[in-house]
């Protein structure tokens, strides 16, 4: 399990395309250091499992092909920037919310603005899961916690949910590269899932 707090970001060094997937080299400084195989680190929100490391220099990691597929890191190339966090310990603190590393859908940014010192973003949802999203809940994008600021409907079933980001958010996470029209891993609170799941088993 994951919270949310990105560590730090890293770079991808290596891409090599395999018959069952592909492998990523991460470069990075403070999650590559005492990293072990097995191990798992949340790469822009997707959960992955250490295969191979040179501690404190880089680590490696396999996308089976429904990752891939699912997923945006597949069009990523040789220094691309990622957002890494490692699994929280079990006494660990807990700073940001319960965010699984297993991402719902492929969102776009559709909007970007200064105000001040702080940044608002925009993002449009695939059709279907803005019913998982509520205005100052949970919401995990590229493997960052995140507070709804502000949710539209709309009629073709892709609402649109703002984010306030903080500069230190900004400045240490790979929104800062983000333009218009780019893809963002989305992962809906989970809470939400089971919630509805219940629902559906006390009414069916």
């Amino acid at each position: 399990m994951f919270t949310g707090i990105v560590e730090e970001t890293g770079d991808i060094v290596g891409r090599e395309r395999t018959e069952d997937g592909l492998r990523l080299r991460i470069a990075a400084d403070a999650v590559a250091t005492g990293v072990t195989h097995g191990q798992s680190i949340s790469v822009s929100g997707v959960c992955l499992t250490v295969e191979r490391y040179d501690d404190g220099a880089w680590f490696e990691v396999f996308l089976a092909t429904e990752t891939v597929e699912r997923t945006y890191l597949g069009d990523l190339g040789e220094g691309d920037t990622v957002n890494l966090e490692r699994a929280m310990p079990a006494d660990g603190r807990f700073d940001g919310h319960i965010v699984q590393g297993h991402v719902d859908a492929v969102a776009t940014v559709s909007n970007i603005e200064s105000v001040e010192e702080d940044w608002f973003f925009e993002f449009e949802l695939p059709a279907g899961y803005g019913r998982y999203v509520v205005e100052k809940g949970s919401i995990t994008l590229d493997g960052i916690s995140l507070t709804v600021a502000d949710l539209e409907p709309s009629e073709d079933g892709r609402d649109r949910v703002t984010v306030a980001i903080i500069p230190t958010t900004y400045e240490l996470t790979t929104l800062s590269d983000k333009t218009v029209g780019d893809p963002i891993h989305l992962e809906v609170d989970v809470l939400s899932k089971y919630v509805e799941r219940l629902l559906e088993s006390r009414f069916d």
